[in-house]
């Protein structure tokens, strides 16, 4: 599925969610990265950077190296974060020949909507991972977590762009392991011209246990860690690779 915020209308991505409002949310995850590494972290690999706005905080701690698929989110990124390496990548398949001190994943692993696709994401994260380095996968939802939910918001531009958007998170069918997310942008450029987009994404859905058996397979031993961003708790996998 081929969703219109990461492509025809990525660059609206900084208005429609700023990167001030990541702030609180990437340094707990500077904190639950140096917690739990076994070596001392200086660079870091995050697999779907998207506009990178996780990154232009944690890259005042670390030395990130951010993958993404879409070009127009890694030009939106490369503007903000431009210290920072971009490279083209889907994260079930892309191999840098490197490892990194730790890996993170943020909510682009939601896109992965089976359990061959996940499974082959955390394949990406075990084989980027050097010994005492810490994986941290920060999905939206697990399905004991979830809940359907409506949400808004936006924000203005230093050029006068202005975008709000409604959210609508549909709950999955019953027995389903995806569900969908409705989308609508308004989009008013400075001379007052509206744009309206109405995305749909598909996003996969697994239970605790589910996840921590590919982890597993991944030859990743995780522990689940929650993790609360604005009063709502969320959960979390952590993994860290053994040294010897």
């Amino acid at each position: 599925m081929r969703e219109h915020l990461y492509y025809d209308i990525a660059e609206w991505w900084p208005v429609i969610s700023p990167p001030s409002e990541y702030a609180e949310e990437a340094a707990l995850y500077v904190e639950m990265i140096r917690a739990q590494a076994r070596r001392q972290v200086r660079e870091v690999l995050e697999l779907g950077s998207g506009g990178g706005n996780n990154a232009s905080h944690m890259k005042h701690s670390f030395a990130m190296t951010l993958v993404e698929p879409a070009e127009g989110m890694r030009e939106i990124s490369r503007k903000l974060n431009s210290e920072c390496t971009h490279l083209p990548g889907d994260m079930r398949h892309v191999r840098l020949g490197r490892t990194f001190d730790a890996v993170f994943v943020h909510d682009a692993v939601m896109y992965m909507t089976t359990e061959d696709d996940l499974h082959a994401a955390l394949q990406t994260v075990a084989a980027h991972l050097a010994p005492g380095g810490v994986a941290l996968v920060a999905p939206d939802a697990t399905v004991e977590t979830f809940s359907g939910a409506t949400e808004h918001g936006g924000a203005e531009d230093e050029i006068g762009r202005r975008a709000r958007y409604l959210e609508w998170t549909l709950p999955p069918e019953p027995g389903e392991t995806t569900y969908t997310v409705h989308y609508v942008f308004l989009l008013r450029e400075p001379d007052g011209r509206m744009r309206v987009a109405h995305d749909v994404h598909l996003e996969g859905l697994f239970s605790r246990a589910t996840w921590l058996s590919l982890f597993d397979e991944a030859g990743l031993a995780a522990t689940l860690v929650p993790r609360t961003i604005e009063g709502e708790e969320y959960d979390s996998f952590v993994a860290v690779r053994p040294t010897t």
